[in-house]
């Protein structure tokens, strides 16, 4: 996704991207490793807390482009009945016909169209996600935290992301109405990434 920089910028400051050594060693093609990888979210409800959620079944991949990060892409997809909010209850009424309808729509997915180095470890990526059938971009801001090599031999990335979404643009919109005004279920989504990826 987008991060391809990696902190090799701070260390070698004084190196082009296009010729660092170290930036262009990242280049390459990587699989997300769904065992060390979350894809959260959090929703306002009742107007006074937070519920937070994840995601348990999901695939990606990457390719970096240590040299050149608006080259880099990536793909994503989520299976939708391996929604975790913690309760049984409201895991089956996120999946019902109400929100996420997954006998209908199984999968959410997210395709990269665009990526971009802000500077230091902060990029961008820009892509559609696809919910419910329907298509509408989202902009992910990625915070790139390192590259090693685990104790089984495999290169690993990893990286932070945010974003936030209304989730009435991809046509979920149930909802209640409080007595004390206001509604149950915030329409702001906050989408939370933290992602480890090996290098194929």
């Amino acid at each position: 996704m987008g991060l391809f920089g990696n902190k090799s910028a701070t260390r070698s400051a004084a190196a082009p991207a296009a010729v660092n050594p170290d930036l262009a060693a990242l280049t390459g093609d990587y699989a997300i490793d769904p065992s060390h990888t979350t894809i959260g979210f959090v929703a306002r409800h009742a107007m006074v807390t937070n519920v937070k959620g994840k995601f348990l079944d999901f695939s990606g991949t990457l390719h970096l482009d240590g040299s050149d990060p608006a080259r880099s892409t990536a793909s994503l997809d989520v299976t939708m009945d391996s929604i975790d909010t913690g309760s049984a209850d409201r895991d089956g009424h996120l999946k019902s016909s109400d929100f996420f309808r997954t006998d209908e729509f199984p999968t959410m997915t997210f395709r990269s169209t665009k990526a971009e180095a802000l500077g230091g470890d902060d990029y961008r990526i820009t892509g559609d996600l696809t919910v419910l059938g329907t298509t509408k971009p989202i902009t992910i801001d990625l915070e790139f935290n390192g590259v090693a090599k685990d104790p089984f031999g495999n290169e690993r990335v990893g990286f932070e992301g945010k974003a936030e979404i209304l989730r009435s643009e991809w046509g979920l919109t149930w909802n209640a109405a409080l007595e004390t005004g206001g509604v149950l279920v915030s329409d702001k989504i906050k989408l939370n990434f933290d992602v480890s990826a090996i290098k194929q």
